[in-house]
């Protein structure tokens, strides 16, 4: 696959995140799914998206830096949104904040086989 495909691929998928369409979820994530070492397949990686918008109503990803080299996509995600209780063991209570997410993404026939990610609790803690 080449890189423009696989990136346009993954702002597609990154489109349906925040179009909340999780029905098509499964266009973009591969049916065994794994984030951080953690076998969760599509229903529970679905599941760990649809808990993240629950916590963070006005949940939006936007995607700050991204590198495609297939089969392989790293991108640095920004958030600026306002949790509605605890986030990451952090009581932000629906203050409003701004951090960053690293993340590493493997792709396998065209879907999202491997997450590995990395949120900057640090600067959420600074902001509290």
């Amino acid at each position: 696959m080449a890189r423009d495909d696989l990136a346009a691929i993954y702002r597609d998928y990154i489109a349906c995140l925040n179009r909340r369409d999780w029905p098509a979820l499964g266009q973009f994530v591969h049916d065994e799914v794994a984030h951080n070492a953690r076998p969760l397949g599509l229903a529970g990686y679905r599941a760990m998206l649809e808990r993240d918008v629950r916590e963070i109503p006005d949940l939006q990803f936007h995607i700050e830096m991204l590198i495609s080299d297939p089969p392989r996509i790293a991108a640095r995600l920004k958030f600026d949104c306002t949790p509605v209780g605890i986030f990451l063991g952090l009581a932000v209570n629906g203050k409003r904040v701004s951090f960053h997410e690293n993340v590493f993404y493997e792709f396998r026939n065209r879907k999202i086989r491997q997450v590995w990610s990395v949120i900057d609790k640090a600067a959420i803690e600074t902001q509290l």
